[in-house]
């Protein structure tokens, strides 16, 4: 008799079969899940599992973006799914970001802001609390340093441009760039944003240490030298 408390498995003529005849391109979201999480419950197969992930911080269509902010905890609280599952989730979220950032850095040049945004934009949009990073270059705009220059609120950021130029100047730069997120996704500036901004800029220019850009990432990105602020 046909023990019907075993696990469902992906293997048997689901998405991995699928996956063979067809190629990885034919897959749902769910179904690419389902394979990763390889066997499924008595209650829900492996596809049916795989939607309940992605209805965790979105919907089954568009929920993608939404697994970098689901936790080990969130994923658990669905039955079906321990934490060796979670883990495999929470690892394969962190490989695509990687890949992500490999693939944007061979066309990475801080002469241009939309390069810069496709580098950085995978390891700051996601995150939950604004951060500011300062990207310290040479006279080639080649990448010195880079330095977390402040981790705030979802809100609001602290910033000091003192600290800003005494790892400029300790590093020997000769351009600066800033770098946030906005974990809103409204990439828009703040009254915050501009003012730091202008004084970064003003002090910039007495040091002999041009403040080259200040790229906000969201949803979109913002760049004060495309509008024209730099």
């Amino acid at each position: 008799m046909k023990n019907n408390s075993e696990p469902k498995r992906t293997y048997e003529n689901g998405p991995y079969d699928k996956f063979l005849s067809h190629g990885p391109a034919s897959l749902s979201k769910a179904e690419l899940l389902a394979i990763i999480l390889r066997t499924g419950t008595k209650d829900f197969s492996t596809v049916e599992l795989g939607e309940q992930i992605l209805r965790l911080n979105g919907d089954a269509d568009t929920g993608l973006n939404g697994l970098h902010h689901i936790t080990l905890d969130e994923l658990k609280s669905i039955k079906g799914i321990g934490q060796v599952k979670a883990v495999k989730i929470r690892c394969l979220t962190e490989f695509a970001m990687r890949m992500a950032r490999e693939c944007a850095a061979e066309r990475l040049s801080f002469n241009s802001p939309l390069s810069i945004v496709n580098y950085y934009k995978e390891s700051l949009r996601h995150r939950e609390r604004e951060t500011v990073l300062l990207l310290l270059l040479d006279n080639r705009l080649h990448l010195l340093e880079e330095y977390v220059l402040s981790v705030g609120t979802v809100k609001a950021s602290l910033l000091s441009p003192r600290e800003v130029f005494i790892k400029a100047v300790s590093k020997k730069a000769v351009y600066i760039m800033l770098l946030h997120n906005h974990p809103s996704g409204d990439s828009k500036p703040s009254e915050n944003d501009i003012k730091i901004t202008e004084q970064i800029k003003a002090a910039g220019k007495l040091m002999d240490i041009p403040l080259i850009d200040h790229i906000i990432i969201g949803d979109n990105y913002y760049s004060f030298k495309e509008n024209g602020l730099l």
